[in-house]
């Protein structure tokens, strides 16, 4: 169970991560409660999965998470780029993620 909270605490720092382009500095009230509510669930949850998986895994998971996805929405959705390089790096990022899961069994 604490792996798919800690998948859920990722999915939500994307969700503060892109949430922050969105504030304009946090100068806009709604992406700005959005963004912080998706912070402080995503920290709460990797607190909950930090009972029970060791630190470092759960922390690279999260921000691996966060990474891989927010840098996946900034291109399909700002138009990014997606160079050969970058899409190398993300999978090596997954690579990393599965290395880690399975180290952890």
């Amino acid at each position: 169970m604490s792996w798919v909270i800690l998948v859920v605490a990722g999915l939500l720092e994307i969700g503060w991560a892109i949430g922050l382009k969105y504030t304009e500095g946090f100068s806009r009230l709604w992406p700005t409660l959005f963004t912080i509510a998706a912070l402080v669930a995503s920290f709460t949850l990797l607190g909950v999965a930090l009972r029970t998986l060791p630190v470092g895994t759960a922390y690279a998971v999260w921000v691996g998470i966060g990474a891989i996805g927010t840098a996946v929405f900034g291109m399909f959705v700002f138009g990014e780029a997606a160079t050969p390089m970058r899409l190398i790096s993300l999978i090596l990022i997954c690579a990393g993620i599965v290395g880690l899961k399975l180290a952890s069994t």
